[in-house]
């Protein structure tokens, strides 16, 4: 009795790396705008406060995130680009630019979590506040702003890293490819029929040879 081994056709084993480079392409490109937008929301809220002393009394101050650091907002403009660019290069070209945009996301959560703990916005406040270059800020808080920057420079990290393993079967963006990378085929030219005059003068006003030859 003799056993057939089944060989897989050359379309199935293809759809596995497709059906992957589709769905990663489905996560990476809102999960990149998306942390972008809300890195750059972050920034853009109160980060931190406290009190300075002024004329024996309290006074209250407030930092937003792009007065701690400007590292996250320029980094998730940068990733946005990035993640743009990601389907306008191919090959060593997408590498480079996914390992970028994956920079950028590590470079937003590092710079956030440093801001937690980061005086010195409030601290040079308090001094312009008090007139005095040695005053510093009293009963420092911080707000979860930060933290909310770094789930974004997270999902930054995370589009990057998905570019990383699945971009090389992402499509590029080019008329001249399908969405599947291959070529597209050539249209051959209609030779014209020479009992029918009007397809004659069509193929001229085409730039064709009518004849065919």
């Amino acid at each position: 009795m003799e056993y057939v081994t089944a060989v897989p056709h050359p379309r199935s084993e293809a759809a596995g790396p497709a059906r992957a480079g589709r769905l990663s392409l489905a996560v990476a490109l809102p999960a990149g705008a998306l942390g972008a937008a809300v890195a750059l929301l972050a920034t853009r809220q109160r980060w931190s406060e406290g009190t300075a002393t002024v004329a024996g009394g309290a006074f209250p101050l407030t930092a937003k995130g792009s007065d701690v650091t400007g590292v996250p907002a320029a980094l998730a403009i940068v990733g946005l680009a990035a993640l743009v660019a990601v389907f306008a290069v191919r090959r060593s070209g997408r590498l480079l630019v996914a390992a970028l945009l994956a920079l950028c996301g590590a470079g937003t959560i590092a710079a956030a979590l440093l801001g937690v703990s980061d005086s010195s916005a409030l601290d040079e406040k308090a001094a312009q506040a008090a007139g005095d270059t040695s005053a510093t800020v009293d009963a420092l808080s911080h707000t979860a702003w930060p933290y909310v920057a770094a789930v974004g420079g997270a999902l930054i990290l995370l589009a990057g890293l998905l570019a990383l393993r699945y971009g090389r079967h992402w499509p590029a963006m080019s008329g001249r490819y399908e969405r599947d990378g291959a070529p597209k085929p050539r249209r051959r030219p209609v030779v014209a029929d020479p009992d029918r005059p009007e397809d004659m003068w069509k193929a001229l006003d085409r730039g064709e040879d009518p004849t065919g030859a």
